[in-house]
Parts: structure tokens; C-alpha cells; sequence
């Protein structure tokens, strides 16, 4: 009985420090994420660059897609009124974590286009070799509010 007792003690422990484990992970990828809208919001594409991954793919909204470089220039010279992330949901496995969440823009793109915008998104983390988690591939879509 001892032994038995033992055994599911150590489970439960076990247990307990993954689902711990699992929740410092999920709390440091939606930190990334709010780091990555910041630095998009202040038009830096410095402080995202290290965020994504060099393969990076970006399905954008309107059904274009951009590589790591493309994204980080699309940065450059945002004007934002509004540039901000809500409804942030981070779900590991294993090495690999998926986000979701809202996002709504107003102001001026990099490009000079006005927006005025509510999106959804994904976007997938991978931990890296480096043991630094960094996003491999993002997708929006538009989404009425």
C-alpha cells in the first residue's frame, strides 16, 4: 500500500510540475506576442526581427504572403492610432506552440495605406535549438466586431 501511495504521489507530482512547466511557456510566448505588436505599433522592425524565424512565412488578410524580410520592411514608417492584441490563447505541444488572438488596427501602414481593421489571427512558435522560441508561420483573417 505504502509503495502504491508512493507511486501516485510521485505522479501527481510529475503531473503537477508539466502543467506548471506548460503554463511558464504559454505565458512567455503571449509575452512575445505582445512584444512583436510593440515593435510593430512604433513601426521597429528591429525589436521583431529576433521574434521570427529566418524561414518565416505571413499569410496576410487579404490572402497575400510575405517572407521574414517583407514582413519586418512592411514595419517600417507605421503611423498607429491603434495597433493592439486582446483575447490571447497560447496552447503547447511539446516544442511547438500555437497563439490566437484578436488584433485591431487604425492608422497608416508602412506603406501609407489607411487601416481600420479588427483581425484574427495564429500564429505557430517554435522552440528553437537555440532554446529560443521564435514564430515559423502567422495567418489573419478579418473579423467582424
Amino acid at each position: 500500500m505504502k509503495r502504491l501511495l508512493m507511486c501516485f504521489t510521485l505522479v501527481l507530482m510529475a503531473l503537477a510540475a508539466q502543467a506548471q512547466m506548460g503554463g511558464s511557456i504559454e505565458k512567455a510566448v503571449a509575452n512575445l506576442e505582445q512584444q512583436w505588436v510593440a515593435g510593430a505599433k512604433i513601426g521597429n522592425p528591429d525589436s521583431v526581427a529576433p521574434l521570427l524565424a529566418d524561414n518565416f512565412i505571413n499569410l496576410n488578410s487579404d490572402g497575400t504572403t510575405q517572407d521574414k524580410a517583407q514582413t519586418l520592411a512592411a514595419l517600417k514608417g507605421g503611423k498607429w492610432e491603434i495597433n493592439e492584441i486582446t483575447d490571447v490563447k497560447v496552447t503547447t505541444f511539446g516544442n511547438t506552440a500555437i497563439a490566437t488572438g484578436a488584433w485591431q488596427g487604425k492608422g497608416t501602414a508602412g506603406s501609407g495605406k489607411a487601416v481600420d481593421a479588427h483581425e484574427r489571427w495564429v500564429d505557430t512558435w517554435m522552440k528553437m535549438p537555440s532554446g529560443k522560441w521564435q514564430c515559423i508561420a502567422s495567418g489573419s483573417a478579418p473579423a467582424k466586431m
